[in-house]
């Protein structure tokens, strides 16, 4: 079952570095959320609630419950802006979405049945290429995650992006363009361990040498 997240939020009217910067020292967070045919609109948040959002992988790829003054509205999560130092979030974006608003967002990938797989019961070591992708789908549709099942893979096997078991109406962003093969890279391989390798090549030339005397 999926999880709700709701940020409690009020409006705020000044504009400018200075008026966000009064925010922080009070421990809000500035904001503004956009679109639905609406006008952008100004908000800020209690910092140590968005923080302790944050600290769910779902509340990126969530349908996100806002509520502003009283107003509930549905909402995305766009844009995040933390602080090149210190653990601050600075700002942050929202987007309003409806059930049926087509949308654009990442979400991360699950990967599934690792120390099952022949490959790494072999010696192989698993390569994650990507950990999240960007998918296309309606807002009703937007998966928390992608399930990537890997346990049946052997070295030297990958999983691509269209290979991907994606939900219903779902649809990977990057595949959407012409040339969907130039775009369709690998999410996750099994790869031989070149250490063991290394060592077993090693092993290899001291036998031979042993020979030779």
């Amino acid at each position: 079952m999926s999880q709700t997240f709701t940020i409690d939020a009020v409006s705020r009217n000044d504009k400018g570095k200075g008026a966000s910067r009064r925010l922080r020292r009070e421990g809000m967070v500035p904001g503004i959320v956009y679109g639905g045919g609406q006008p952008p609109r100004m908000i800020a948040t209690p910092h140590n609630k968005l923080v302790q959002h944050l600290e769910h992988e779902a509340f990126y790829s969530s349908i996100l419950q806002l509520q502003v003054d009283g107003a509930t509205e549905r909402v995305v999560l766009k844009d995040l802006q933390r602080h090149p130092a210190k653990p601050f979030i600075l700002h942050f974006d929202l987007q309003r979405v409806a059930d049926t608003d087509r949308i654009r967002m990442r979400v991360p990938l699950h990967f599934l049945g690792e120390e099952k797989a022949p490959g790494v019961k072999a010696g192989g070591k698993i390569h994650h290429a990507v950990t999240d992708v960007e998918v296309i789908c309606a807002a009703k549709d937007l998966p928390e995650h992608i399930e990537v099942d890997v346990s049946g893979l052997n070295v030297g096997d990958m999983i691509h992006l269209s290979e991907l078991q994606l939900p219903e109406g779902v649809e990977i962003a990057a595949l959407t363009h012409g040339d969907e093969a130039s775009h369709d890279e690998a999410v996750v391989s099994i790869q031989a361990d070149r250490r063991a390798k290394a060592a077993e090549g090693e092993s290899g030339e001291e036998e031979a040498g042993g020979e030779e005397e």
